[in-house]
């Protein structure tokens, strides 16, 4: 039986843009029949496992993703005096084995080298190859079969770990990812407003022209966010090959930066960074259940983090009432009130 973490996090955002369309304005869903600011789960991951946490928490394990795998063995070769030809050759052959490749272009050879789509390279398969490359011009000869098994299943990459890789020309080499992560959403009903800014050149002297030297519209809402987070720690331990350290650092790793760390987009505009306001976790084996259900009808409070904590905590109780304890034990922050800390939050979803 797995046993499981779950994290419900609520985050109040100001005025801010942190994810957004193929327009430029913010991501939105409609939800109790009323839209919703929503920042993906691709946005939220990508900022947790590039921060400075995760990276000074789990240095030498992590991964890398990335279509240039093949660029960059090319560049390495021809840097190391192999002859351009047998470069591209063998960076290519090197690439394949981590997903196809694009299609030749007579105006750019190196387009060739480029896999198709990104593919998460773990610490231990990047040393395959830059072992394999050392080898190659050691030897001046090209790869054969055996050399090109660069791909591993156990990586012991936490990134991979947590979220997942999928491979489809190398399937056996798949991970299932143990984190699930909800798209954030807005526990109240937003309407996404216009920002009209002007820019001024300081070098006009208004002579001759007193007008800006720029017009523009920018995109932006505010909202309190629901986030869930669900972590099958037995699939993570069996991920990283039962190095429950590891485990137990990734899982302290990735809490911190989702209750601490803001997705990138528009910060230079509007300095949207925040903390959660309330955050509860749970651990145990029973079958987790989100409880995004409690903003349903959207809140209409002006103090909606206070409205959304309240309803968070009914909605959690009735769970029980209804089909058991959803939980063995739980824990909870509130920076609100001032209860709870951080530090005891990642010790009781390490324990």
């Amino acid at each position: 039986m797995s046993d499981f973490i779950q994290l419900h996090i609520l985050t109040a955002y100001p005025p801010s843009n942190p994810n957004r369309d193929d327009l430029g304005r913010p991501k939105t869903a409609r939800m109790g029949g009323v839209d919703r600011l929503r920042i993906s789960s691709q946005s939220l991951k990508r900022a947790w496992r590039t921060s400075e946490k995760f990276e000074e928490s789990l240095a030498g394990n992590i991964g890398t993703r990335t279509k240039l795998l093949g660029v960059k063995a090319y560049d390495v070769l021809l840097g190391k005096g192999v002859k351009e030809k047998d470069a591209l050759e063998w960076a290519k052959l090197i690439a394949a084995q981590f997903g196809k490749c694009k299609s030749k272009d007579k105006k750019n050879k190196l387009v060739e080298l480029e896999i198709d789509q990104l593919v998460h390279v773990s610490p231990s398969e990047q040393k395959n190859v830059d072992g394999l490359l050392d080898k190659l011009v050691d030897e001046d000869r090209a790869p054969e079969k055996e050399d090109l098994e660069l791909l591993r299943k156990n990586t012991q990459a936490v990134d991979i770990s947590l979220f997942g890789r999928m491979l489809a020309s190398s399937p056996k080499f798949n991970v299932e990812a143990a984190a699930q992560v909800s798209h954030a959403i807005t526990v109240n009903q937003i309407v996404v407003e216009d920002d009209y800014f002007t820019a001024v050149d300081d070098l006009n002297n208004n002579e001759e022209d007193t007008g800006s030297a720029h017009i523009g519209e920018s995109a932006f809402g505010a909202g309190v966010f629901y986030i869930y987070i669900c972590i099958n720690k037995s699939l993570l331990l069996r991920n990283l090959e039962d190095n429950l350290e590891l485990a137990n650092n990734s899982l302290s790793a990735l809490t911190e930066a989702a209750l601490t760390i803001t997705s990138s987009g528009k910060q230079n505009s509007y300095a949207s960074r925040a903390f959660a306001s309330f955050a509860l976790a749970e651990k145990g084996p029973q079958q987790p259940r989100s409880l995004a259900v409690s903003f349903l009808d959207p809140i209409k409070e002006a103090a909606q983090d206070k409205a959304a904590i309240a309803r968070l905590k009914i909605q959690n109780e009735n769970m029980d009432k209804v089909y058991g304890a959803c939980a063995d034990s739980r824990y909870e922050i509130n920076a609100l009130t001032g209860e709870g800390s951080l530090d005891e939050m990642l010790k009781f979803v390490t324990s």
